[in-house]
């Protein structure tokens, strides 16, 4: 299966646009280009249940109980957040005068800039 190329980076800021999270905003922490999908903090948490035990490769006993965790969603259910409008917006691809690409924000017209992760 190929994998899908998404526009969305970690650290990227989204909005959920449907599903049971719908209007819930949160910063993406990692992507699945193989499936399309993305996880983002504090939306889709799910429970799971885990037995005691130890872990693969590890002497560590790991302890059992509930465990939530952010289940991936799927690209088309989220938009990008403009960092200069703050509102969710459809992005268009663009070529800057010195060759570099760009997406550029389909509301306000701005360049969409990626925010640092501090370290």
């Amino acid at each position: 299966m190929p994998t899908q190329h998404l526009d969305i980076h970690r650290d990227d800021t989204v909005q959920v646009m449907t599903g049971k999270d719908r209007g819930k905003r949160g910063v993406v922490v990692r992507t699945v280009p193989a499936q399309g999908k993305i996880v983002v903090k504090g939306v889709n948490v799910l429970k799971r249940h885990e037995k005691a035990g130890a872990q693969k490769g590890s002497t560590q006993l790991r302890q059992g109980g509930i465990v939530d965790f952010e289940a991936p969603l799927s690209y088309s259910n989220v938009m990008l957040v403009c960092s200069k409008c703050d509102r969710p917006t459809r992005i268009r691809k663009t070529v800057l005068a010195g060759g570099h690409k760009a997406i550029v924000c389909v509301r306000c017209g701005e360049v969409y800039e990626r925010v640092k992760a501090k370290v």
